[in-house]
């Protein structure tokens, strides 16, 4: 008998896993290597692909390039780019029901949760699309050192390499080539070794749509020929999403060469919960945020910081509320958490639960792999209390379902924890009062600040402070990043002005 679980987890049928994307054409690998992506919730085969090699990196990135410089795709009005990004956005609406089957496989983000996001990513093309008639591309300015006429121009960057992880890629996709494209950059989009299903749909979509030959390029490759795209002098730009350590080494690439380059990168984000808030109000949302994607979300809330005289009602009240999610298939309707996305990722995020133990913070729930599951790379809910903010659970990113609880003195001890890192992505704060949520909100250091809940808005701006990137997605914002800013200084008045 067929359960619900096994008809949502049907295979999914990619047209041409073996094949890489370029030039507008299904080509064959330069190499027989293949990656294989093994299920979060049954730890079975789920899709073998093939794994780009530097002759196919080579050959993706001459494709853009010539894509670029020699293609008609610089030269289409704004508007002419639009319709195909409304094109890809109907595209991504139509394989929806596939997308959403290949991103609980290979992250272990819930099925009801992937479906529901599928719905915001397809609008996010048809948002930039709409920015082709208002924003400012080029607009009049007054000379101050000479000539008649000054225009302000803003011209594609180039070629763009966009270098996504594992754990949310078809939104991720969408953040980086959507503004990309519009902009008149031609890509090369470099899928994750742990997660390419989805990128691989991309290309078809692309594809189906007609989009030019060489616009978007698509391959899967490990980490060490990824470093091949960056360093590639035929690439203009790099927009890179993952850890703040690749990060690092990207930019220190990037800066040998001047490339252009965007990082949306790690994050140990703090919840500042003040002496008014609703504790139990404050548990339910924090623990129902960390379910998302299983706690594998650079932006998560994982730092709770709140006043000494509240900690263990907070603690008690957290422990309470999050032991209480339900872990499982993340095909399963009433499962409310699923896996991680691998086993080293499960593996890493024990190995943090131990250290917050042996480094004497207070172990209130979770900490081990769920009793009623023995396949699946699960991990409890955890909660920490009486964290020491230099701990190694309250400084690195852990990328999991884990958090901690960290006493504060008052309110300006609060936000001097929450500041006390060397990130800064996302942060909230508590607190019954709108007024005292944006004073304290415009003292924290980080790019995002809700209140009273989890917050993120790509329709705005997304990205961080510090060591948790460059730049930002979303919006205005993340087109900006896509362009380079032309000054011309004209002797005459041109027609049309």
């Amino acid at each position: 008998m067929t359960s619900t679980t096994d008809t949502a987890r049907s295979t999914v049928a990619l047209r041409h896993p073996d094949r890489f994307f370029i030039g507008g054409e299904w080509v064959a690998p330069s190499s027989d290597a293949t990656i294989d992506v093994f299920d979060t919730a049954t730890e079975e085969l789920f899709l073998r692909v093939a794994e780009a090699q530097a002759a196919d990196v080579d050959r993706a990135a001459a494709a853009a390039r010539t894509a670029f410089d020699d293609g008609p795709w610089p030269e289409l009005s704004h508007a002419e780019r639009a319709g195909y990004l409304r094109a890809m956005a109907e595209g991504v609406r139509a394989r929806a029901d596939e997308a959403s089957r290949i991103w609980p496989s290979e992250s272990g983000i819930l099925h009801s949760a992937a479906q529901a996001r599928l719905v915001g990513i397809a609008n996010f093309y048809e948002s930039y699309a709409d920015l082709a008639d208002t924003y400012p591309f080029e607009e009049r300015a007054t000379p101050t050192a000479g000539g008649a006429f000054g225009l302000l121009v803003r011209e594609p960057v180039g070629v763009v390499a966009a270098i996504i992880p594992w754990n949310g890629p078809m939104s991720l996709i969408a953040h980086k080539i959507a503004p990309a494209l519009l902009a008149g950059c031609t890509v090369v989009l470099k899928a994750s070794p742990e997660a390419p299903g989805n990128a691989l749909l991309i290309a078809e979509i692309a594809e189906s749509v007609g989009l030019p030959p060489g616009v978007l390029n698509v391959l899967t490759a490990d980490r060490e020929v990824s470093e091949l795209l960056v360093r590639d002098p035929r690439i203009d730009k790099i927009s890179f999403t993952g850890s703040t350590v690749a990060g690092r080494r990207i930019a220190s690439l990037c800066g040998d060469r001047i490339a252009r380059v965007t990082l949306e990168l790690g994050g140990k984000s703090a919840a500042v919960v003040l002496d008014d808030a609703d504790l139990e109000r404050t548990a339910a949302t924090l623990s129902a945020a960390e379910c998302s994607i299983s706690g594998q979300v650079c932006s998560s809330l994982t730092r709770i910081i709140v006043g000494r005289s509240r900690h263990d009602a907070l603690l008690e009240a957290l422990a309470s509320t999050f032991s209480k999610v339900r872990v499982g298939d993340p095909f399963d309707p009433a499962t409310e958490m699923g896996p991680l996305a691998m086993s080293r990722q499960r593996d890493r995020v024990l190995g943090y639960i131990e250290k917050g133990v042996a480094e004497g913070a207070t172990l209130a729930t979770g900490g081990g792999r769920p009793a009623h599951l023995d396949r699946g790379w699960y991990v409890e809910p955890t909660v920490f209390g009486n964290v020491d903010n230099h701990s190694t659970i309250a400084r690195e990113e852990i990328f999991g379902p884990v958090l901690s609880v960290i006493p504060a003195d008052d309110e300006a001890d609060a936000v001097r924890v929450a500041n006390d890192t060397i990130y800064g992505l996302n942060s909230s704060v508590f607190t019954s009062d709108v007024e005292r949520a944006r004073a304290v909100g415009r003292k924290l250091r980080s790019g995002t600040v809700g209140h009273n809940n989890f917050r993120t808005d790509f329709g705005i701006a997304f990205g961080g402070f510090k060591q948790s990137g460059l730049g930002r997605e979303g919006g205005k914002e993340g087109l900006s990043h896509y362009l380079e800013t032309k000054t011309m200084i004209l002797e005459d008045v041109p027609e049309g002005y």
